[in-house]
């Protein structure tokens, strides 16, 4: 990968836009969801539908919280440079790029592919305090750090 200037608060940014439009539209499709419930008209199926929407809603709950857990844990996330690898860093490896902070998974800034990583996964474990230069291997794929921002 080429080296390019990357701005780690702008990513930060992004982050926390995208986790708060997640918790946007979870929250107007729960809204309908129970719009709807509320329409269905008394049939034959009415318990059962009703059941399986009541299941939906408590889904989709359960997932607006856990989408408000990363957007806490991302006020816990730290926007300073460092040599070392920790909460907030982002690491630029010869395969991928990859920000410490919340468990979100792949994204794209600016054209460019990242991976958003909590700090307890396998992979930031592993890269845990590394520097520059250090290489690891995870997974059978080996990958050396060429930057820590």
């Amino acid at each position: 990968m080429e080296k390019t200037v990357f701005e780690k608060s702008d990513i930060r940014d992004y982050v926390k836009t995208v986790i708060s439009e997640k918790i946007e539209k979870l929250k107007n499709f729960i809204e309908f969801t129970l719009e709807a419930s509320r329409d269905i008209k008394k049939t034959p199926k009415y318990d059962s539908m009703r059941e399986e929407m009541q299941e939906e809603i408590y889904q989709m709950q359960r997932q607006l919280g856990a989408l408000n857990d990363l957007k806490r844990n991302m006020s816990k996330v730290l926007n300073t440079s460092t040599e070392r690898i920790q909460l907030g860093s982002l690491v630029i490896t010869n395969k991928a790029r990859f920000y410490i902070s919340v468990s979100l998974g792949e994204f794209f800034y600016e054209g460019d592919r990242f991976y958003a990583i909590s700090p307890e996964s396998p992979m930031a474990k592993k890269m845990m305090g590394m520097k520059p230069g250090a290489e690891f291997t995870l997974n059978k794929i080996h990958q050396k750090i060429v930057e820590v921002i």
